[in-house]
């Protein structure tokens, strides 16, 4: 393959990468979809190809379509025993941020809102909210009328919406004196501070630290907040299974406010919270390593602020 046709592939490697991490929820499968498009660009008859972009396109989503029709992933995802990968603030899969639409489409909530969609709903709604394709272009890439495009995203929509919790865009210095305040609740040993940070119909799903088989899931302020307590009570086992004593960051995770354990700059956990009129809505807990490998490399590679707690 000449220079030229790479350069060309590779101008729209990070878009593609941001369209398939939306679709799949996953960083891994997302780079894997965009590898196996670059090596049919390199088998394609190029030359007949007369957009380039909307081909790659076209092709990167009929990959992922695939993976989620597959029996793997709809087993997997049946049971419930998924949660989408966490991406730290800035990362190029995140990809366009620049409408509150473009933002919500790659939340941790949204992400997870979306796998109770079908695949070409899914992809419609991406393509729609993320990437402002006009239903036209939608058509043609999922190969379906532009009424269908426009009732699939008048569905997903529709989903989503009914569905939300949360979703208060967050800034930094409000992501940390949010979680400043939950730390400082959570460790205190008074449930009732804990109580009064949550919304009423508060929920929480945990990786169970990386080791449940199945997702740990909490109803009602109480119990999150029992769950909470018990989660950030530091022990000798917990500091043996991450490795040491961590350090406690804040930081920004698909959006949302985040705290991060850290050792040895290598963040062994994390809890993304989502917020409404000031108060947690849902957090999301996530330990397991396969999970966290790409939010680990941007991490190695960016300066982080102080730790909330040096050691945990």
């Amino acid at each position: 393959m000449d220079s030229a046709a790479i350069d060309r592939f590779e101008a729209s490697r990070d878009r593609l990468a941001s369209l398939a991490y939306r679709l799949l929820g996953s960083a891994a499968d997302a780079e894997d979809a965009v590898q196996d498009a670059f090596l049919r660009w390199q088998a394609a008859d190029r030359g007949r190809i007369e957009v380039p972009e909307a081909w790659l396109t076209k092709v990167v989503t009929n990959l992922c379509l695939d993976q989620l029709r597959s029996a793997q992933a709809r087993h997997e995802r049946a049971l419930g025993d998924w949660l989408p990968e966490p991406l730290l603030e800035g990362d190029p899969m995140l990809g366009p941020a620049d409408t509150f639409e473009q933002r919500e489409s790659v939340s941790l909530a949204v992400l997870t809102l979306m796998e109770r969609l079908s695949p070409v709903e899914r992809a419609a709604y991406v393509l729609r909210e993320a990437f402002s394709y006009p239903h036209a272009e939608i058509a043609g890439i999922l190969d379906i009328t532009e009424s269908a495009s426009q009732q699939h995203v008048h569905r997903a929509r529709r989903r989503v919406a009914a569905e939300r919790r949360g979703g208060d865009e967050v800034d930094p210095a409000s992501a940390r004196r949010i979680v400043e305040e939950f730390l400082a609740a959570a460790t205190s040993g008074r449930t009732e501070r804990l109580v009064a940070m949550l919304t009423a119909d508060v929920t929480a799903v945990s990786d169970g630290a990386g080791l449940a088989r199945r997702l740990l899931r909490y109803k009602t302020r109480e119990r999150v907040a029992s769950y909470v307590r018990a989660g950030f009570k530091p022990t000798p086992a917990k500091r043996r299974l991450a490795g040491g004593s961590p350090a406690i960051h804040v930081a920004l995770v698909n959006g949302s406010p985040a705290v991060l354990a850290v050792v040895d700059d290598r963040v062994v956990g994390a809890v993304a919270f989502e917020v409404s009129d000031g108060k947690i809505a849902s957090l999301r807990g996530i330990a397991a390593a396969d999970r966290l490998a790409r939010l680990n490399e941007a991490w190695r590679q960016h300066e982080p602020d102080a730790p909330v707690i040096n050691a945990w």
